[in-house]
């Protein structure tokens, strides 16, 4: 089943029915012909369950297509403007609604996209862009393709240098579009009329080729309406160019519609730069503050800051603010932590880490779900409407498009091993091994991530040889290669390509670290009665929705262990121990139904269903077998 909630202006009567033009309180996103699906999936369900005892061993093909489908309509990501909305989904496909006043015929609302193997998708105003798996970047607009607005175009083979085309990264803005390639530099292309390109606007107006703009460069920030954008560099130093009439670059009053051209943001907050985000008059900046204590387990508190123009209320204060300022409110408590922001043209949603939804800003569509029109100038918390929440809040986001709001449900991917590895990659909990590059900066590493990706552990000392001469932003690129085995920098993989062991199963590798460990390593607990079985918490990771939630969510979890598992046996908790390893059943364990029993009982709480092989269907599978 979808969880997604809508509110704001209304522009899907086929799908959102009976409903005002403005929809002022969260209700339930529903796509076209969901429930006939839902009706559907319920008789093939009963005819599975029928014909369960005459079909002992499901054929591979559908099991297959049953995953597909569990993944057609589970969310990924939302990307909203004016000009359209679209949904990317879990399996890599995606699906457009366009605004009405761009459609002739109503009824091809929505339209499929015919791009397979999606990673993201972004809307602006009157364009998009589809980044794919490969790293090819697709887009559609006036300012993109003027012979052919509605058609979308490879624009990443566009760019001139062919050893800059592989993309890692989109976001658009009113009517342009900013590509981050895997070589770190930023190209942009369509409007240049404020300079958010980069360059003169009196020079140049607008081009639809990419055009570079920056090198060197980490991340890229705009917004579907804002004609901006912001650059962060490896060391942390921010750049923005474009509209700043009203102080959205956080320039300082005096150079208030001054820059054209990419310009040095001083007097920024102090702390790592998360995210930020820019609606039409306003700029947000997510930032994450070092710890003041001496837990280095503890994770970093964030807080929010602003800059722009007051009077649309997308600031969350009531005065004008030229440069980046702290949003204060008793809301965002000590114990609290910001999960998730989003920016709209004039409005702002923010979701915590305490399961708080906080609101501000323009609220002529009901975009800020507080059961009125009213605009609201400064943070209020609005009551959260239960989904899925049970289970863990950092599953959910929230996305302002223009004067419309979702939030969704889009929990972690089995599939993406790698986009974990990445997302462990700065969390000091995990880190053990500290390397040192050529400059005396200290990179720290995860010595059980080490052992999955190199080839034993005498490659470290190697490792370590090859860090030494390398600056901090090499030492970062090659620990991201080796965790997401994926070719970042050419010179630098071939340096460390003999010590990668990159085709060795993940299963494999997990079975030989548990027939191998050290139980010193071993760092978290689960107690099984009188019994205590230690697991790395990366192991439960991979393999444990459940424990995948606590680990990576911005509310860690900071016992070592979880308590009585009175319900399974010993003997079922051992299968279920070597199964997180080796995604196996060992072939001496002589399987009973109540086992089976038992560890569906397991199944169920440690989130495994979505797994392949499905430890279930193994353990039926093995019965039969045996009987």
């Amino acid at each position: 089943m979808n969880d997604c909630l809508f509110f704001g202006r209304n522009e899907y009567p086929k799908l959102i029915k009976n409903e005002p033009n403005q929809i002022t309180k969260p209700i339930q996103f529903k796509f076209e012909n969901e429930n006939e699906n839902e009706n559907e999936n319920e008789n093939e369900n009963e005819n599975e369950n029928e014909n369960e005892n005459k079909n002992e061993n499901k054929n591979e093909n559908e099991n297959e297509n049953e995953n597909e489908n569990e993944n057609e309509k589970q969310i990924k990501q939302i990307s909203s403007s004016d000009f359209s909305t679209i949904f990317l989904f879990k399996n890599g496909k995606a699906i457009e609604y366009l605004n009405e006043q761009y459609l002739k015929n109503p009824n091809q609302n929505p339209e499929k996209i015919q791009i397979e193997n999606i990673q993201k998708v972004t809307v602006g105003w009157e364009n998009e862009a589809i980044l794919t798996i490969e790293g090819n970047v697709f887009a559609k607009g006036f300012n993109i393709n003027s012979n052919n607005s509605k058609e979308f175009i490879n624009i990443s083979s566009l760019i001139e240098d062919t050893n800059d085309r592989i993309i890692e990264d989109i976001v658009s803005g009113i009517f342009s579009i900013y590509l981050l390639t895997s070589n770190q530099n930023v190209y942009g292309i369509g409007s240049n009329n404020f300079g958010q390109l980069g360059l003169d606007s009196e020079i140049l107006k607008k081009t639809q080729k990419p055009i570079l703009m920056m090198k060197n460069v980490s991340k890229i920030f705009s917004g579907n309406t804002s004609h901006r954008i912001f650059l962060l560099n490896s060391n942390q130093e921010l750049f923005g160019c474009g509209l700043n009439r009203y102080g959205q670059l956080g320039l300082g009053e005096s150079k208030k519609d001054k820059p054209k051209k990419l310009t040095k943001i001083q007097n920024i907050p102090k702390g790592k730069i998360i995210d930020i985000q820019c609606g039409n008059f306003h700029s947000i900046m997510l930032i994450e503050n070092e710890n003041e204590n001496e837990n280095e387990n503890e994770n970093p508190k964030r807080k929010i800051y602003s800059c722009g123009y007051y009077e649309y209320n997308g600031l969350g204060k009531n005065e004008n603010t030229y440069e980046f300022t702290e949003i204060k409110s008793s809301l965002f408590e000590n114990d609290n932590n910001i999960l998730d922001f989003s920016v709209g043209d004039e409005s702002t949603l923010i979701l915590t880490t305490n399961s708080k939804l906080i609101v501000f800003g323009n609220n002529s569509y009901g975009q800020l779900g507080i059961e009125d029109t009213k605009e609201q100038s400064i943070p209020i918390q609005i009551e959260l409407p239960k989904l899925r929440f049970n289970e863990n809040i950092s599953n959910y986001h929230v996305l302002c498009g223009y004067e419309k709001s979702f939030i969704y449900y889009s929990p972690f991917s089995f599939s993406n091993l790698e986009e974990d590895l990445i997302k462990l990659f700065e969390r000091k909990e995990f880190c053990d091994i500290s390397f040192k590059t050529k400059n005396g900066e200290i990179i720290k590493a995860h010595n059980l991530i080490l052992k999955y990706r190199l080839k034993d552990e005498n490659q470290i000392e190697k490792l370590q040889e090859i860090i030494s001469k390398k600056s901090i932003k090499e030492s970062n690129q090659i620990f991201e290669m080796i965790y997401s085995n994926k070719i970042i920098n050419p010179i630098l993989y071939s340096e460390i390509k003999e010590i990668i062991n990159s085709n060795e199963k993940i299963e494999e590798t997990m079975k030989r670290i548990y027939l191998n460990e050290n139980e010193n390593e071993k760092d978290f607990i689960i107690e099984k009665k009188e019994k205590q079985y230690k697991f790395p918490k990366l192991i439960l990771i991979m393999r444990s929705e459940l424990y995948r939630g606590m680990f990576l969510s911005v509310t860690n979890d900071k016992s070592n262990k979880v308590t009585d598992y009175s319900e399974l046996s010993n003997k079922s908790f051992q299968i279920f121990e070597y199964w997180i390893y080796s995604n196996q059943i060992k072939d001496e364990i002589q399987i009973t139904q109540e086992i089976i029993n038992e560890i569906q009982i397991g199944i169920d709480y440690f989130q495994l269903n979505e797994t392949n092989p499905n430890l279930f269907d193994l353990l039926i599978n093995k019965f039969n077998n045996q009987n």
